[in-house]
Formats: structure tokens, sequence, C-alpha cells
């Protein structure tokens, strides 16, 4: 069963990780600022779920040592150009037709 979240819940149960981790690693929010070179108000807000920026949210999330989360949600893709031609049915052009003369 899917389960489907508002982006503001979303926002919370991120937060709330992130909060968690913090405190599983015994940092306080000074010292993962600190590290991370954000403000202390930043780090309040995306562990709060008050919104945050991308920028503040890969800083927190590389500093606490989770920089995986990130690569989990955009995984690199590679397209190998081979599988494109390989997949695509060969088409013959239509050629027009010559005039008689």
């Amino acid at each position: 069963m899917e389960s489907m979240f508002t982006t503001p819940e979303l926002e919370q149960k991120l937060g709330e990780a992130i909060k968690n981790l913090r405190l599983q690693k015994n940092l306080t929010r000074q010292a993962v600022c600190e590290r991370a070179g954000i403000s202390l108000t930043a780090l309040r807000n995306l562990e709060c779920g008050h919104g945050a920026t991308l920028h503040t949210l890969i800083r927190a999330v590389r500093t606490l040592g989770r920089q995986d989360w990130i690569f989990a949600l955009a995984p690199q893709v590679s397209i190998n150009p081979l599988y494109m031609v390989r997949d695509k049915p060969y088409r013959q052009r239509a050629s027009r037709q010559k005039r008689p003369l």
C-alpha cells in the first residue's frame, strides 16, 4: 500500500530524521552549523520542517555523514547509446517515386 504525504509532512519527517541523526552522533546544532558552514536558524528550520534550501539540506546531510541519502534521491544513471539503437526497430526511409520522363 502506497502512502501519500503532503509536502509539509515530508518536510517534517525529513527534519526529524536529520535531528535524530544529529542526536545519535551526539552533536549540538552549533557544532553541525560550524562544520557545515550554515546558520543556526537554517538548521533549526530544517530540523523543524519549516522549509530549508537545498544548499542547507545538502551541507547538513554531508556533515552528518549521510550523503548516501542524496544519492538515493538522485541515483546516477548512465545510458549506453547502443541500447537505444538496438531497442528501436529498423525503419527504412520511404523514397520518393521517380517521375517518368
